[in-house]
């Protein structure tokens, strides 16, 4: 089975013979911060949740989203990570032409693909720093079928503006185009009304935005997604392609408490940023080219060959990013974690730098 992603860290720790827990993996971006303490003891006192069947139509957490972030609960369709409902959605619509960016998230092309949609990409330029630019509206025509957006964008971690995000909108309903917005880092942003969608779904039955508790919460091995609904019948068509219980109710308990801990959400955001902040920095001193990034990895290009693999040397695992559309051998993408893991890192980078 060949891995699109990264969080390979059995592989490695075979190789090293060594155990999974003493390689840094670098390759997957979760925050640093780990569970929320309040998380950690929900699921230990309610550990029996895993005996019964969890509630099929997911109504605590649903509401719970809800009220976070001030939506109706009638948009809201929780699935088994936002991974889920990428595939549920291309099922379902059965788009005949689809539009992505390039680079972008693979699994867009690869849900597309399984039902025989023809993807066309939008080239990011280098040397804008992989920004959208304004002639991408001119790719929204007549015959395309579906748009699929990621903001921040991945693996770049580039914004695109709601000022263009809404032209784009516009265009989309006009043209009975679907639009799907992957919001999935949008909670690492320090000012997201300047560029979330989610108060614009009462107003676009053409949009849907993805959102997941899987990186800014930590939550990975729990599957935990959503999407948000513009067109309500679009969702239910969107709910009755999925399996009766796809979110565990230890999945559902932990979103609920998760989205109740203000301070971990403002401490993850400082965290962040800081932390960004002296990654970019020390691979610029090295001679790395790094690209601005406003979610909690960053994209850079090594002047180092073989980087990954020497790297892997040292127990250390980064993303390659030569199998994302768009870029080449060159590039690579490492998640922001703690200080301390940080500085293992730059530290590794140095000693391979001056070989």
């Amino acid at each position: 089975m060949t891995l699109i992603h990264g969080g390979d860290i059995f592989t490695l720790a075979q190789k090293l013979e060594c155990n999974e827990q003493e390689i840094i993996d670098f390759s997957v971006n979760i925050n640093p911060l780990g569970l929320t303490p309040s998380v950690r003891q929900a699921l230990i006192e309610n550990v029996d949740l895993a005996i019964q069947y969890p509630d099929p139509l997911c109504r605590k957490l649903t509401e719970a989203i809800a009220k976070h972030y001030d939506l109706e609960a009638s948009s809201i369709l929780c699935g088994n990570g936002a991974a889920d409902l990428i595939f549920r959605l291309a099922y379902v619509c059965k788009p005949k032409r689809a539009l992505v960016l390039a680079p972008t998230f693979a699994e867009y092309a690869l849900a597309l693909k399984q039902v025989g949609t023809k993807v066309e990409q939008y080239l990011l330029k280098e040397e804008n720093n992989f920004n959208v630019e304004e002639d991408f509206l001119e790719y929204l025509t007549q015959d395309l079928d579906m748009v699929w957006l990621c903001n921040p964008n991945n693996p770049t971690g580039q914004l695109i503006p709601k000022s263009f995000l809404l032209k784009v909108l516009e265009r989309c309903e006009a043209l009975d185009i679907k639009l799907i917005v992957d919001e999935c880092f949008m909670d690492f942003v320090e000012v997201p009304s300047g560029y979330s969608l989610l108060q614009e779904l009462g107003n676009y039955k053409c949009l849907v935005i993805l959102k997941a508790f899987t990186k800014f919460y930590a939550m990975a091995g729990l599957r935990l997604g959503y999407g948000c609904f513009g067109d309500t019948g679009l969702k239910q068509a969107v709910q009755e392609a999925a399996q009766p219980w796809s979110v565990s109710g230890l999945a559902q308990l932990a979103g609920v408490v998760a989205l109740e801990d203000v301070a971990y959400a403002k401490a993850t955001q400082v965290l962040i940023r800081n932390e960004y902040l002296y990654i970019e920095e020390n691979l610029t001193r090295l001679g790395f080219l790094c690209y601005p990034s406003e979610a909690d990895y960053v994209l850079f290009k090594s002047p180092i060959a073989q980087l990954k693999e020497k790297l892997m040397e040292k127990g250390i695992l980064i993303r390659h990013c030569a199998n994302y559309e768009g870029l080449s051998e060159t590039h690579y993408r490492i998640g922001i974690k703690d200080h301390a893991k940080n500085q293992v890192l730059i530290q590794a980078l140095g000693e391979l730098s001056t070989r």
